[in-house]
């Protein structure tokens, strides 16, 4: 019975099993291969995406770029414009011509900060404790209208001095 398996049968089983392996390996292998080639692949078009979305992004923030410094050169324009009038204009329409803007500036501030004083007013004689009072008098609108102010009455003038 041994002598079956001691002879060729044996040995030609054990043939064919390690002449295939290697090429069993090699389909497994060729299989890895094909799904690294694919991963890699993804991974590339992930990334040609990204850039391709950095690109449109840089574009658009150039785009803006070129929009302020057109609407800045406007504005600047604008006021080298109104001041040549003006001086054209002679001594008391120059001097009407200054006096409107911080006009406007007192008016605003002074109807704002009547209804403000208003206001808190009356929420003292309602009980209303301070805190809350300033908390609500001080509204994002407000703080905006005297950052506003301050910044064209202050920094404009200290920019102009430098020449921006």
């Amino acid at each position: 019975m041994f002598d079956i398996f001691s002879g060729g049968l044996l040995g030609s089983i054990f043939g064919g099993v390690f002449r295939l392996a290697p090429e069993v390996l090699k389909l497994l292998d060729k299989k890895n291969e094909r799904q690294h080639e694919l991963n890699m692949f993804a991974r590339q078009c992930d990334l040609e995406q990204i850039r391709g979305q950095m690109k449109l992004a840089e574009i658009g923030a150039q785009r803006e770029a070129v929009v302020d410094v057109g609407v800045i050169d406007a504005f600047n324009a604008a006021i080298e414009q109104q001041a040549t009038m003006v001086k054209a204009a002679g001594g008391w329409v120059a001097s009407l011509s200054a006096s409107v803007r911080p006009m406007v500036t007192y008016w605003i501030l002074f109807i704002w900060s009547f209804a403000h004083v208003w206001f808190a007013y009356n929420a003292w004689l309602g009980g209303a404790p301070p805190n809350e009072v300033f908390s609500l008098m001080m509204s994002p609108d407000f703080a905006a209208l005297l950052a506003g102010t301050i910044n064209f009455w202050f920094l404009d003038r200290t920019l102009a001095k430098r020449g921006l």
